[in-house]
């Protein structure tokens, strides 16, 4: 097997082959359906940090900016998106070092990192926060829409220009098409 090479990228840095082949790994990962066009656009407009074999992508981590309400105010968060290895990768610390270098963006850029996951435990392990406080999403006409589903899989990442935090206050997001968080 070749070596696993690394390197970041803004999204209008990809080619219409390197996005096809994120979404592809999505496909790989998730099960059937889980992982939507919405899911990829969700991805775009950031930064890409890609782990790739022989010019394939193998491993992938997206961070976009969005507007996160905490407590009532509003921060800047950069919201980690689209993280996954191809199954025949995983376990060799690949996504490990994806989230690394994210988590070094958000830290440099950003209020504070979100995400949300299903897989808690692996960002645990590099600092992530779980979110105890109610999840929401703030409609377009401005009213609030509780997303309780959300409530145990959103999970923060404190930077050094994060405010004080009470991580059982509430926290909302914007609506979006798809998954909203």
């Amino acid at each position: 097997m070749s070596e696993v090479a690394f390197r970041e990228a803004a999204s209008d840095e990809l080619g219409p082959a390197v996005l096809a082949q994120i979404l592809d790994l999505g496909h790989a990962c998730w099960p059937e359906g889980q992982f939507t066009p919405d899911d990829l656009d969700h991805a775009l407009g950031g930064r890409h940090y890609l782990a790739e074999v022989d010019g394939r992508v193998i491993g992938h981590a997206a961070v976009v900016p969005r507007v996160l309400e905490v407590g009532g105010r509003v921060l800047r968060a950069g919201y980690v998106e689209a993280v996954a290895t191809l199954p025949r990768f995983q376990r060799r610390g690949i996504a490990s070092r994806l989230m690394t270098a994210a988590d070094t963006h958000i830290a440099d850029a950003y209020e504070l990192g979100a995400l949300s996951t299903g897989e808690p435990s692996f960002y645990e392990r590099l600092g992530w926060l779980r979110w105890a406080g109610p999840t929401s999403v703030r409609e377009p006409d401005g009213s609030l829409t509780r997303t309780p589903d959300e409530d145990d899989g959103v999970m923060v990442l404190l930077t050094p220009t994060s405010p004080a935090i009470d991580l059982a206050s509430p926290i909302t997001c914007r609506r979006r098409p798809g998954d909203a968080w």
